[in-house]
């Protein structure tokens, strides 16, 4: 890695806040090797040039050691690509925080500048979320467009959203991140749309409104509008919800970061045929398969969206209905990358954003397996400290299926199970007994007679009550 030499006119003065960091660390504005994604197929760079925004990120260090910082930009550096970005160099820059002002100090805006003009960059993408004066100022230095990651992960959620509610839920948060973000540019954004241009004729000349004030407006209006359709398809969803939790058959929510592999984990696990991709995001609207247990019992699996580190507090809000299927589940599988450099910053980042989801439910989170996957990716190193650190955890591989058998029984094992045993005599008439009974409990016995089918099974207290009629002896409660 090599270090850019700071020149010392610029260098900022030490302040009492930057704690214990050597004077080299603060300075420094470092390159971070490794993140070009600049296609050297001649064939297609014309194509990709057009097609393409030309990108350089920068990431501010505050804590932690240089491969969590560099690990960090790594991963803006794939949501860059996945937003169909060309990244073209990353720089990470020492800091006891970021700059009030410009994000990484003003002393560094013009190396930053620089190596933007340099590399041919269109483009500068911040890792973290900067506020609007951090945004317009850092912008009006550079003269290039600035985005930060918040903006970033909109963007992609907004390129994969399929469904109507998935739309909604991503337009409203884009909604939300941009309104206090409008500011002027020039006369665009501060000439009067009054009088004719109002259509406002006899007693509308007036200054009428800034553009600005318009677009506020259009976007209060739009932001409500949304709220109240989303409101309604959430209303859709949590009767199809409560439809499901009224059934007595078991649901299994699978969670964890961006790419962590769930949905191959899925088809691994049931055959699903989910849709599976190398690329962040790939899953924003979730799917429910069914699959059975190793001893016959059925269950449901839900797919749900990917996490990422520092998830923006408006996709939260706005997929809450979407994340509650999590906190709805009775078994949730959290899935973890073992190939990630930091894996353990993957289990913090779910953890930090289920918090969020059930800190105003009063149902407690469904119990937690642990699953890390792609183990075949991992190296040994890694995976002994992740065994050491989750001793509880299951260690698969949804590429070469290796643990997926003793991933399904220990997914068995934490289900709930059916708690009264019923021995019956079903009449033949009444076959959708026998049919529930097979469907939402478990048969110890069965046997066809002359007159019916005898069941002894183990079966929800609703399905025990229906068979009390045909009971042949008095139902034990275990």
């Amino acid at each position: 890695m090599t270090n850019f030499e700071s020149d010392p006119e610029l260098v900022e003065e030490e302040t009492p806040s930057t704690g214990d960091l050597a004077l080299a660390d603060r300075v420094a504005l470092r390159r971070v090797a490794g993140l070009s994604t600049e296609l050297t197929d001649v064939t297609e760079v014309e194509y990709r040039q057009l097609r393409l925004e030309r990108v350089v990120l920068v990431g501010v260090w505050t804590d932690g050691d240089s491969a969590y910082a560099e690990a960090s930009l790594a991963e803006l550096a794939r949501l860059a690509e996945t937003a169909g970005s060309e990244v073209l160099d990353g720089l990470v820059q020492r800091r006891p925080r970021p700059d009030p002002a410009t994000y990484i100090g003003s002393g560094k805006v013009r190396e930053l500048r620089d190596l933007a003009v340099s590399q041919g960059a269109d483009t500068i993408i911040c890792d973290g979320e900067l506020s609007p004066s951090q945004l317009r100022q850092l912008e009006e230095r550079v003269k290039l467009k600035v985005i930060d990651r918040t903006a970033l992960i909109l963007d992609i959620f907004a390129q994969h959203a399929s469904s109507r509610e998935g739309k909604a839920q991503v337009e409203l948060a884009q909604l939300q991140y941009m309104l206090p973000r409008l500011r002027g540019w020039g006369e665009a954004m501060s000439r009067q749309a009054g009088g004719r241009l109002a259509g406002g004729g006899i007693g509308g000349r007036g200054p009428g409104e800034t553009k600005l004030e318009t677009d506020r407006r259009r976007i209060h209006k739009r932001i409500a509008k949304l709220r109240r359709e989303i409101n309604l398809m959430g209303q859709a969803r949590q009767t199809k919800r409560s439809r499901r939790l009224g059934s007595t058959t078991p649901n299994v929510a699978i969670a964890g970061y961006t790419n962590a592999g769930k949905s191959s984990l899925l088809n691994a696990v049931t055959d699903a045929g989910v849709l599976v991709e190398d690329a962040l995001f790939a899953t924003l609207d979730p799917a429910t398969r069914r699959g059975v247990t190793p001893d016959g019992r059925p269950l449901t699996f839900t797919d749900t969206v990917g996490f990422v580190r520092h998830l923006p507090h408006q996709l939260v809000e706005a997929f809450r209905s979407t994340l509650e299927e999590v906190a709805d589940a009775d078994l949730l599988v959290h899935v973890v990358d073992g190939s990630d450099a930091v894996p353990t910053r993957q289990v913090s980042s779910v953890r930090d954003v289920l918090r969020e989801i059930t800190e105003d439910r009063e149902n407690p989170m469904p119990p937690e397996l642990l699953v890390v996957n792609k183990i075949d990716q991992a190296s040994e190193v890694v995976l002994a400290e992740l065994r050491h650190l989750f001793p509880d955890a299951v260690f698969v591989s949804a590429h070469t299926r290796e643990g997926i058998e003793d991933l399904r029984q220990r997914i068995s094992d934490a289900l709930p199970r059916p708690g009264d045993v019923v021995d019956a005599l079903v009449p033949y008439s009444r076959g959708e007994l026998v049919a529930r009974v097979h469907e939402e409990g478990e048969v110890l016995e069965e046997e066809h007679t002359d007159t019916g089918t005898r069941l002894r099974a183990r079966v929800w207290p609703n399905l025990a009550a229906a068979l009390r009629e045909f009971a042949v002896d008095v139902p034990a409660r275990h």
